[in-house]
């Protein structure tokens, strides 16, 4: 396989990493097994747009990239529906999407797992169009992340710190959004502290990701309570695997979702795979099947 890998020098671990010792060890293995690599290490708006040019070339069989959520996602959204494949090292602080492929949280033992792995197709979704690989959420979500981006955090540590601080501070008061949310053709007007779409419905026991990422349905979770305490413990059964015994939150199956919001506000009202965006006033959430190219380990379960 021809490979490019770009490192997003201050995403994830990767900025306080020697990314000149992982750059040798990714070539090394890459070409131990035969591949053809080479690498970029950047940042800022050049990483963007390198992400975007490698995935419209039509020489390249995987377009690998190590960072956080919003590089991992940027670079599924540019080869998503394209004959280049997605390569993921695990170098944010969740790693949402990793797991769900698989791939060893280790990125010495990840670099190893893909530079012997295959490639396999599994879903992505799409908002109005645009991309996303793990959750499109309105609500208590943005305005956590828009606490947590205030915050200072120089590592994976630090972010985790801060995200619980971020989600503290933002359920002393409940961001209550009033939406008209239509799942499969089916009405609902609901005023709610917080909806989350997923790509694939989360497995159950462990960190918020898909067991299945080519089940080919999203995700639907509605928080039904508007009590702050209940709204805390819907959080913490999210990210420990536990929202099926959470009596406050429906969670659904869906094959398409559509979001109406009438708010006032509407500048950084969302979230998409970690990154603060804008909400439009209607929101088409759709389910992309196999829609994705992805290097995967060799012993992955999916096929």
């Amino acid at each position: 396989m021809k490979v490019h890998a770009i490192l997003n020098r201050g995403g994830g671990t990767l900025r306080t990493m020697d990314l000149d010792v992982l750059s040798a060890l990714i070539v090394d293995e890459f070409k131990l097994h035969g591949h053809e690599i080479d690498i970029d290490i950047l940042t800022g708006d050049e990483l963007i747009d390198r992400i975007r040019a490698n995935a419209r070339r039509n020489d390249l069989d995987v377009l690998m990239v190590g960072g956080g959520d919003g590089t991992v996602s940027a670079a599924a959204a540019a080869v998503a529906g394209t004959p280049v494949s997605l390569g993921v090292l695990p170098a944010g602080t969740m790693n949402l999407f990793a797991r769900s492929l698989d791939i060893p949280m280790e990125l010495e033992q990840a670099v190893r797992a893909l530079a012997n792995g295959r490639i396999v197709e599994v879903d992505i979704a799409a908002v109005n169009g645009e991309h996303f690989i793990h959750q499109f959420a309105v609500g208590l979500h943005a305005r956590m992340v828009r606490t947590r981006d205030k915050l200072d955090y120089g590592s994976k540590v630090g972010k985790m710190w801060a995200s619980v601080k971020a989600i503290v501070s933002a359920t002393q008061s409940l961001p209550l959004v009033d939406l008209e949310i239509v799942i499969d053709g089916k009405r609902e007007s609901i005023r709610t502290p917080a909806v989350a779409i997923s790509n694939n419905i989360y497995g159950e026991g462990h960190l918020p990701f898909a067991d299945d990422p080519q089940a080919g349905k999203l995700g639907v979770y509605l928080m039904r309570s508007t009590d702050r305490v209940a709204m805390l413990k819907m959080t913490m059964d999210m990210m420990r695997g536990a929202w099926k015994s959470n009596k406050d939150l429906t969670v659904t199956e869906a094959d398409s979702i559509r979001i109406v919001y009438g708010g006032r506000k509407t500048v950084k009202r969302a979230v998409m795979d970690g990154e603060l965006k804008d909400l439009a006033r209607v929101s088409d959430v759709t389910m992309h099947r196999r829609g994705l190219k992805v290097l995967v380990p060799e012993d992955c379960r999916l096929q």
